[in-house]
């Protein structure tokens, strides 16, 4: 196993890490329907309760936080793991929201697109304009399952577009370090898709598959979330195998770094190197952090501005 800290635990299903330059990360907590703020010690504050499952997280160019809500899940408890299991009866809808860190207000900015409900909002990532892609895995029913697909969005909520529909169970989203691709990675399939930005939510679409076909498993894969190295490598959260692959942008196999939870789920980087991974073993209910080998890409958000600490 690789070497890692553990920051904290006794979380209710983290994901979606964000760095804070003050050395603390913002998580949310799927099963809790909360988003957390964990101290450099591991001490948690919870700094809103959007309710539903908040997912994905991101930092926006005005310092607020973005989150995908997946609307809820029913959980159970296997072999001392917390899994989530299905939709359940109390399912809240997708949406958007926008979290203001320092008063914990939640503002909900989008929970259609075109008038088509979204499902389960899932993973999400700023880009150059002050936009930001997000995928929608879609939601599991006792007998169908809903289709997802990558959209786009303004952050004033003033326009979301559909990028990319049908994707099946789309999860891990990420933008080359040149604003050039967007990535998606499919949880159920284990593929990865990438496309080619025309404008600010507009891709080419070429033949009869979603997209660029980057990589497919030789075995049995289901991604998670992703975040990029500085060099353009994709780092992906791998459930059931536990642990974060690395693809080049050409596809191809880079690096495993296992690690002990098979619902190992999101990776972001930090630091004043950024070189700090920070990982959320869900099942398990912690945040660690290991040394990376190579740099992470710098936040976008991190360039423009960032909002009070809270402590």
């Amino acid at each position: 196993m690789s070497d890692f800290t553990v920051i904290t635990e006794g979380l209710a299903f983290p994901e979606g890490p964000v760095w804070m330059p003050d050395g603390s990360l913002v998580i949310v907590e799927l099963a809790a329907g909360t988003v957390s703020r964990i101290s450099p010690q591991g001490v948690k504050q919870v700094i809103a309760t959007p309710g539903g499952s908040p997912n994905g997280a991101a930092l926006g160019p005005d310092g607020h936080l973005y989150i995908c809500n997946s609307g809820g899940f029913t959980w159970e408890r296997r072999d001392g793991l917390l899994w989530p299991t299905g939709t359940p009866d109390d399912y809240s809808g997708g949406r958007i929201e926008r979290v203001n860190i320092d008063t914990g207000k939640v503002e909900r900015l989008y929970d259609n697109c075109n008038g088509f409900p979204l499902s389960g909002p899932n993973d999400i990532v700023f880009d150059a304009h002050g936009g930001f892609y997000f995928s929608d895995h879609g939601k599991r029913r006792a007998r169908h399952v809903e289709c997802g697909g990558l959209y786009y969005a303004k952050a004033d909520g003033s326009l979301i577009r559909e990028v990319v529909y049908p994707l099946v169970t789309a999860n891990g989203v990420g933008l080359s370090p040149d604003g050039r691709e967007v990535y998606v990675a499919e949880t159920d399939t284990g593929h990865i898709w990438a496309w080619k930005i025309m404008a600010p939510g507009v891709v080419a679409r070429e033949g009869l598959l979603p997209g660029r076909h980057l990589a497919g498993p030789p075995g049995f894969t289901c991604w998670d979330s992703m975040a990029l190295e500085e060099n353009g490598n994709l780092c992906i959260a791998s459930l059931m195998n536990g642990g974060i692959a690395v693809v080049s942008p050409d596809g191809k196999p880079v690096d495993f770094i296992p690690l002990p939870d098979p619902l190992t789920t999101n990776i972001c980087f930090g630091g004043a190197d950024m070189m700090d991974a920070y990982v959320t073993m869900s099942g398990m209910g912690q945040l660690v952090k290991m040394r990376w080998k190579r740099r992470g890409r710098e936040p976008l958000h991190s360039q423009v501005h960032e909002p009070k600490s809270v402590r």
